[in-house]
This record gives structure tokens, C-alpha cells and sequence, in this order.
């Protein structure tokens, strides 16, 4: 699926980037284009990148978990 429009970047494309390094918005900025131009795909963007890393945020810090 496209995730960012502006740039024709896909999920795919994410997921590799992520297995190729990228670890945050920036990086996806810097290796595919993501949010360069309108900025509306970053959240998709980065929960993509958080699914290519096993749902992983920053190390070192507690994601929220949501009430059942």
C-alpha cells in the first residue's frame, strides 16, 4: 500500500529501509523521501517502521499500552 503519495513511497519500501538501517522518521526522510513534501504520512509512516521492527519503539524507552 502507499503510505506516502507525494514520494510513491509503500509499506514494502518501509519495511526494507528498516531492515537496511532505518530506525526513525529521519532516516525514512533521508532514504525514501517520507514527509518531504505535505507531511500527512508520517504517522502511518512511523507505525509501519514501528511493525518492521517487531513493534519496537525507541530503545531504551516504554511504549504506552492500550486499556483492553
Amino acid at each position: 500500500m502507499y503510505v506516502c503519495v507525494c514520494q510513491a513511497v509503500t509499506d514494502r519500501q518501509i519495511r526494507e529501509a528498516a531492515r537496511n538501517g532505518a530506525r526513525t522518521l529521519k532516516d525514512l526522510r533521508r532514504d525514501l523521501g517520507v514527509t518531504r513534501d505535505c507531511g500527512r504520512c508520517a504517522s502511518c509512516a512511523h507505525e509501519c517502521l514501528q511493525e518492521a521492527h517487531g513493534g519496537q519503539g525507541k530503545p531504551g524507552k516504554a511504549q504506552p499500552r492500550l486499556a483492553a
